[in-house]
């Protein structure tokens, strides 16, 4: 119904900057939150950003500041925009999106797309 593709990963070094996006295809009514998550190596799932259908944001202590969460203005695309990237960064990052589809609220995962922070 609803797929979501992720991409922008990559190797950075500390202090640099990628931009991940997170595409959403299918039968989408409208989105209704967005969100960002990321797993460390045998961590346990870590949420870091939001944004609302209002556009409200809201971050993690631990990247407010540096990265960004935004949206296509009429379009399905998410990004999070990060910089100052710090080896603690290193994480597969996931995209996670409220979605009306047809009709009902699903809840739709990214595929993950892996950063690493490294000198």
């Amino acid at each position: 119904q609803v797929q979501l593709v992720e991409s922008g990963g990559g190797l950075v070094q500390p202090g640099g900057s990628l931009r991940l996006s997170c595409a959403a295809s299918g039968s989408i009514v409208s989105i209704n939150a967005m969100h960002w998550y990321r797993q460390a190596p045998e961590k346990e799932s870590e949420w870091i950003a939001s944004m609302s259908g209002g556009a409200n944001t809201k971050y993690v202590d631990s990247v407010k500041g540096r990265f960004t969460i935004s949206r296509e203005t009429h379009g399905n695309t998410v990004y999070l925009q990060m910089n100052n990237l710090k080896p603690e960064d290193t994480a597969v990052y996931y995209c996670n999106l409220g979605v009306i589809t047809s009709n009902m609220l699903i809840d739709v995962w990214g595929q993950g797309t892996l950063v690493t922070v490294s000198s």
